[in-house]
This record gives structure tokens, sequence and C-alpha cells, in this order.
């Protein structure tokens, strides 16, 4: 199984994820932002892996230090768990709709990190969380993930509908990326290396 602890912890946070490809979707998610709190566990669950995040850090400055720190932590994860990439789909792609927001999600496990990220509203906030921390936490954790990540944002009102959709497609393009294809022998590149 395609299992994972990573742990990361700086002065200015701390970061335990553990992360299960091959089970079916549970998370347990605790990172001091409840927003966010709510879309790792969507991306668990439409993704159909097992994720869980313990993490702190120092929210009393405001919370760009954690949403980073956790996006690369689990990026690790990913990376790690992904193992030596044999037998996988590589690529990815998932578009979701919720309510009047649509939002699609391409990923390329290449090992080479790259983000794309089209959303086209970067202000405003959340509750308290300023919507400019998602580009940062998914930054974060494609250039640790080591994958090519394209976020398409076609339309959208709610901010809320936004994101939301934003991570379920997150969760369900990474899950056909990571998935095991038995017609696939090796690794998925002419190079012979991911």
């Amino acid at each position: 199984m395609r299992k994972i602890k990573v742990h990361r912890e700086t002065t200015e946070t701390n970061v335990a994820v553990e992360l299960n490809l091959d089970d079916s979707g549970t998370s347990a998610i605790n990172t001091q932002i409840p927003f966010l709190n709510h879309m790792l566990d969507l991306t668990s669950r439409h993704g159909n892996f097992t994720l869980k995040i313990d993490a702190s850090g120092d929210t009393d400055v405001d919370y760009h230090h954690l949403m980073e720190d956790i996006g690369i932590t689990l990026g690790d994860a990913i990376s790690k768990a992904l193992g030596d990439k044999n037998g996988i789909n590589r690529y990815g792609t998932a578009s979701v709709p919720m309510d009047e927001s649509l939002a699609e999600v391409i990923i390329d496990l290449s090992g080479r990190p790259y983000l794309v990220y089209n959303v086209n509203d970067k202000s405003g906030y959340l509750k308290d969380l300023q919507v400019s921390l998602f580009e940062d936490f998914f930054r974060g954790l494609c250039s640790h993930g080591l994958f090519n990540l394209h976020i398409l944002l076609h339309y959208g009102r709610d901010t809320h509908h936004i994101y939301e959709a934003i991570f379920k497609a997150f969760g369900r393009a990474l899950s056909a990326a990571a998935a095991i294809n038995p017609k696939t022998k090796g690794v998925p590149s002419t190079k012979g290396t991911l």
C-alpha cells in the first residue's frame, strides 16, 4: 500500500500528515483554519484516499505560514507515497460544478513542479481567511509533490462554492493520476523515469 507519514516542524509551524493513496477516503483534519479543514476533508473524500493532518502555527500573525507549510508537507507526502510511480496513470483531470461555479484541475505526476493558477478573483476573505493564500498553498503542494498542476476556474460567483469546486476537483484529479493502471508496464514515460 502507498502509505506514508510526513512531519515538518519550523519555528513558525508544526505539520504532521498521514496519507494512504490506496485506502477509502476517510479523513481527520485539524489545521487551526476551519475552512481549510473543510476543503481538505472534501479533497480526501472525493479523491477516495485517507488523509490525516494535524497542524498548528503562528496564526496570531496570520495564516500564511501555516497554509504554505501544510501545502509543502502534503506535497512531500504525495511524492513519497507515489514511490517509484510504476504503473500509475500519471495524468488526471476532473471538472467539478458547485452550484454556479465550475472548476477544472489537471495534474501530471511528471516529477517537474509547475503551477498554473487561473483563478481570477484572488482578493477577499472567507471569514478571516485571505483567499489569496490558496495560491500559496497549491504552489507549495505541487513544488514539493513534484507535479504539474493546472487549476482553472471557468466561472463562479460565491467564494465558498469556487474553492469547494477546486478542492473536490483536485482530489478527483489526483486520484485519477495516482491510480494504478494494469496496462501500464513500469513508469509511464519514454524517458524511463518520472
